[in-house]
Order: C-alpha cells, then sequence, then structure tokens
C-alpha cells in the first residue's frame, strides 16, 4: 500500500480538493472599473459645482463704480471682495488664471452690474472702458470761481496749475480718474485758443479790435451784462459804438469785478463809491476796454463781439423783465431808467397800482 503524501497537488491538477483562490491583483482587477467610475463622477460634481460658482449670481445688491488697483490677481481678488463685488477671493483667482487666455485684467475705475457673476467680473475687468467723469465749467465764471470747481470735481488730482482770467473755454470736459487738473486747464486753454483763432478770421469788418485778446475782453464783459443770448449782439454793438467814439464803457460788470477784487460777485448792491473805484477793470474809472477779460466768456458771446448788430444805440438799462432797453440818447436813456425805476416801485408796493 503506498504511503500517503502531505505534499499539496500539482496546481491544476483535479480531484475533491478545494478550488485555487485567484491571486490579490485579480481581485483588484475586476474592481478597477468602479473606481474609475466613481472617481469620473466626482470629478464631473466637481467641475459642474464649480461651473455654477462661475456663473452664479454675485453679492452685490446694486450696481458699483470701483477702482481696480494695478498688481498681482489675488491682490485684485481681495481688492474686488472688500468691495463686496465678489465673495470668494481664491476662487475667483483660480477662475481668472483658469480663462487667462481671454486677456489681463485691466487696472481701471470700472462699473460692475449688480449681482454680477464671477465671469461677468472677469469680462468688466478684461474689456469694459473705464467709467467717464464729466466737469461742466460754466460761461462766464471767473479764474477763481474755475479752481473752486475743479477742486471739487471728484477723481481729479494735483492743482490746477497757471490759469489767468479768461484761460478756458467753458465747455463740458470727460476725463477718467486720476486725471491731472492741471491737464484739464491745459486742454481747455488750447480749445479757447483754437476756437477764438477760427471765430476771428470770420469776423465781421471794420471792428475796433487790434487783437484777438481785445474780442475776448469785451465778450467777457458782454457775458456778465446779459443771460439772453438774442441780447448779446446788440449789447455788443453798443460797446463797440462807445470805443469807437472814445467814450467809457460804464459796464456794472467791470465795476463788481473791481470792487470784487476779482472775485466776480458781490454779496452787497453795488455803490456809487464802488463806480468810483480807481481800478484799470472799472470802465466807469478807465475809457476803453480793461487790461484783461473779467470772466470766462462762451463762444456766443465771443461770436456776438466778432458779429454785433449795427445800430446807432450808445444806452442801456435793465428793463425789470429780464431783458434791456436800448436807447440812442441820453435822453432816451434817462427815459428807460424812469421806466425801470416805476416797474421797480410797483412790484414793490402792487396794491399802489
Amino acid at each position: 500500500m503506498p504511503r500517503s503524501s502531505s505534499a499539496p497537488p500539482p496546481e491544476g491538477a483535479g480531484g475533491g480538493g478545494q478550488a485555487p483562490r485567484p491571486a490579490g491583483g485579480a481581485r483588484w482587477r475586476g474592481r478597477i472599473p468602479g473606481v474609475l467610475l466613481v472617481g469620473v463622477l466626482l470629478v464631473a460634481a466637481g467641475a459642474g459645482a464649480g461651473l455654477w460658482r462661475y456663473y452664479a449670481a454675485g453679492p452685490l445688491a446694486a450696481e458699483r463704480v470701483v477702482v481696480v488697483a494695478a498688481g498681482p490677481t489675488r491682490s485684485v481678488a481681495e481688492g474686488l471682495a472688500r468691495a463686496g463685488v465678489i465673495r470668494d477671493p481664491m476662487l475667483f483667482t483660480l477662475a481668472a488664471l483658469a480663462t487667462s487666455g481671454a486677456g489681463p485684467l485691466h487696472a481701471a475705475e470700472l462699473l460692475f452690474p449688480a449681482h454680477a457673476s464671477y465671469a461677468e467680473v472677469l469680462a468688466v475687468l478684461r474689456t469694459a472702458p473705464p467709467v467717464e467723469h464729466r466737469l461742466v465749467i460754466p460761461e462766464g465764471l471767473t479764474a477763481r470761481q474755475i479752481r473752486a470747481l475743479l477742486r471739487r470735481a471728484p477723481d481729479l488730482v494735483g492743482p490746477s496749475g497757471l490759469m489767468h482770467e479768461g484761460w478756458v473755454l467753458p465747455a463740458t470736459y470727460d476725463y477718467l480718474y486720476g486725471t491731472k487738473r492741471s491737464a484739464i486747464v491745459a486742454h481747455a486753454h488750447e480749445l479757447l485758443e483754437r476756437t477764438l483763432a477760427a471765430l476771428w478770421v470770420k469776423r465781421a469788418p471794420g471792428l475796433p479790435f487790434a487783437s484777438p485778446r481785445q474780442a475776448l475782453i469785451l465778450a467777457s464783459i458782454v457775458e456778465r451784462e446779459t443771460a439772453i443770448a438774442e441780447e448779446r449782439p446788440r449789447i455788443a454793438g453798443v460797446f463797440l459804438n462807445r470805443l469807437r467814439l472814445g467814450m467809457k464803457l460804464q459796464s456794472d460788470p467791470t465795476a463788481i469785478y473791481a470792487a470784487s477784487h476779482g472775485k466776480g460777485v458781490l454779496d452787497r448792491p453795488l455803490t456809487p463809491r464802488d463806480l468810483e473805484m480807481p481800478s484799470p477793470y472799472n470802465t466807469y474809472y478807465v475809457s476803453g476796454l480793461p487790461p484783461g477779460p473779467i470772466d470766462a466768456p462762451g463762444i456766443a458771446s465771443i461770436r456776438a463781439v466778432l458779429h454785433p448788430v449795427a445800430s446807432p444805440d450808445l444806452y442801456f438799462v435793465a428793463d425789470g423783465k429780464g431783458g434791456h432797453a436800448f436807447a440812442r440818447t441820453l435822453a432816451g436813456q434817462d427815459r428807460n431808467i424812469r421806466l425801470w425805476e416805476e416797474r421797480l416801485r410797483k412790484e414793490a408796493n402792487p396794491r399802489g397800482r
């Protein structure tokens, strides 16, 4: 009888013994497709969540102008978060890096819409134009008043620089955040020079002006004499008639300019003493034109003195209706003054009519 052996049967041999187990690698090979599927699903879910946050409405309750400073993306993100434009600086930084092929982020003063998503915020930073401000310089302001206007204008920087009386053209000027005040003044002065030169070339013949500056000086007086556009050429004609005859202009605005020491306004009525004030700008005291403008006249007033109404009028006075009454003679002027004073009395005592 053969002896029993404890050695295992050869691999693959038959028999009633237990089937051999698969090796460990074989066990994992059966599970790999499932692991990959779970991984893919997790990545897809993360990407979907990221896309949802990228396009989701942001925290900004209403549109807002924000100054975006130059710097790395992370500092831009932190600034936007402080301004309430975005919630998560890290997510914004990642989104900016992931979409960097769309262009760089611009440093500027920008307008962000309400509830802007990360996608919209990045579009603003890459493609939106900077916010434009507007500075309106009205006609008839003195240099002192224009400097004050420039000081109050938002987002301008630096001093105004050189600016004489009548140095700039009244107009509306657009500018960006950080523009120098001196740059606005320089641009407005250049515009005045170009405008005055163009109007001077087309002036009416026979005017008693030796230079465009003299026309500008008279225009500054006409500017302050009336706010009615239709009256300006006629008032200019009166002053030009007086200049030709050697008569004093006797313009109240010049006396006010002298008495206010260049402010252009008085906090009290003009007095006879003011009319006698010895000043080269007071045309009740001196003959001819003042040595310079008394304000910044607009284009309409410059055009009025270069194309005045031809008339024999030498006088005008307020008519009490917002305009002026004109006269050829001193007697006619006195009559108009009496009518004006009578109108003032009736307005002060309406029951006495």
